[in-house]
């Protein structure tokens, strides 16, 4: 049996900001507007979704630890679980450099003061 699966890079990415929308601004939102995370997180679901452009034989396919989805409604909400578990793990390896990417962001003047304890 042959299939061809066009899957592209916008729809994808479309599917990113759609759920990105759904995180609280900060610090999901806000963290994944920065160009290079926003680049990671497209990074990582690209790098373990199938890349299908071509006809291809389903029997002769060999994916490491991904099925092809049976309908669309199973695709999305593979991708869509793809896409929670990216900024997860971005979130959580790359901790640090946004606590302080966001700190240098803030200027000293607009920061509350702390002499009032």
């Amino acid at each position: 049996m042959r299939t061809v699966l066009n899957l592209t890079q916008q729809s994808v990415i479309a599917e990113i900001e759609s759920i990105l929308d759904t995180y609280p601004y900060h610090p999901y939102q806000q963290a994944f507007a920065i160009p290079e995370l926003r680049q990671d997180l497209i990074t990582y679901v690209f790098s373990r979704i199938p890349c299908l452009y071509n006809a291809i034989e389903l029997e002769k396919a060999c994916w490491l630890e991904y099925k092809l989805p049976r309908s669309p409604l199973e695709h999305q909400i593979q991708l869509q679980n793809l896409i929670h578990q990216g900024i997860y793990s971005i979130m959580q390896e790359k901790s640090d450099w946004i606590s302080r990417h966001f700190c240098e962001t803030v200027k000293p003047g607009c920061e509350p003061s702390h002499w009032f304890g």
